[in-house]
């Protein structure tokens, strides 16, 4: 009987360190995105973070902070290093701030389409980008995303580099963005993404650039007469993971994340691709000319007027890039 009483009272002990022993701690993280909640890049981002947890059997608890809820692209970009946030996606353009070369994708007229972006990313020099990148910033490119390809709206007909001679339009204060509208002799004016609807109207600027989703979500076919597939920039994002997640990441837990993340990346230029098609045909079928270009003639001006080095670019690696397949 006493041995009986023994057992069952070491048994009484056990069960009580068993419920004061601690649970293991759930990994919270932050991912933070400019994008609006409606948009691929956020949707595939909750879909991401949900399949991490998943994989990881719940170790791991990513919450997604859409539209600048944490900050501008610079301040998340910042906040990678301040440790403010964990993950984020953001443009080569901010990368390139810790390391230009990365930045010579936006050299007009670097991609032919989305799939020579897509054959770039699984390429020897986007691993030397990448791993450049790293080694000057400390964090880690686990994925790109296609955003879309940068084309012209305008109130006049464009077919060549010289018909934008001395055309108003608008274009980000971003170097790369300016190149081949100046190149052309277009007269650039920075103004705010939210005034650029109203400038248009107005007749403030003819014209303005960015990817067929834009122009459709912003409504500018409202104000424009054209649409130019000058495809002159082909747009993509980065999703970029702090170095002190990083480092602290399992070998399996890496492995697990960079999956996920290129499963969403692959899953949002896919519904991008497909926004795009249908586009062209809605814009012709609301009156728009939807005209192509001779992109050889933009290249030539662009490589006349605009050097590589003046962005801190290596020409070698957009001849590289040019050579993918």
């Amino acid at each position: 009987m006493k041995k009986t009483n023994l057992t069952l009272a070491a048994l009484a002990a056990a069960g009580l360190g068993l419920l004061a022993a601690p649970a293991q701690a759930q990994i919270k993280l932050k991912w933070a995105h400019v994008y609006e909640t409606s948009e691929p890049f956020h949707t595939e981002s909750v879909w991401a973070a949900d399949e991490f947890k998943k994989r990881t059997n719940g170790k791991y608890e990513i919450t997604v902070y859409p539209a600048s809820q944490l900050g501008k692209e610079t301040d998340i970009n910042q906040g990678l290093t301040l440790g403010t946030v964990d993950i984020i996606i953001s443009g080569s353009s901010f990368a390139a701030r810790a390391y230009p070369p990365i930045g010579v994708t936006y050299y007009p007229f670097t991609f032919r389409g989305p799939d020579h972006l897509l054959a770039y990313t699984k390429s020897d020099i986007f691993k030397e980008m990448v791993k450049g990148y790293q080694e000057k910033s400390g964090h880690q490119i686990v994925a790109v995303s296609y955003y879309g390809t940068r084309h012209t709206t305008s109130n006049k007909p464009i077919k060549s580099c010289a018909d934008m001679k001395g055309l108003k339009i608008r274009v980000p204060d971003v170097p790369a963005y300016l190149a081949m509208p100046r190149a052309c002799g277009a007269n650039t004016a920075p103004i705010a993404f939210a005034e650029v609807y109203l400038a248009l109207q107005n007749g403030t600027v003819e014209a303005q650039e960015n990817p067929l989703t834009t122009i459709e979500a912003k409504k500018f076919y409202e104000v424009q007469k054209h649409i130019v597939l000058t495809g002159h920039i082909v747009d993509h994002l980065n999703t970029v993971v702090a170095k002190q997640l990083w480092d602290k990441l399992s070998p399996e837990d890496r492995k697990i994340f960079s999956d996920v993340a290129l499963e969403a990346a692959e899953r949002t230029t896919k519904k991008i691709q497909a926004d795009e098609v249908k586009l062209v045909q809605l814009f012709k079928d609301k009156g728009l000319t939807v005209s192509e270009v001779d992109k050889a003639d933009f290249l030539a001006n662009v490589q006349k007027n605009v050097t590589f080095e003046q962005f801190g670019y290596r020409k070698a690696d957009w001849e590289r890039i040019q050579a993918v397949k």
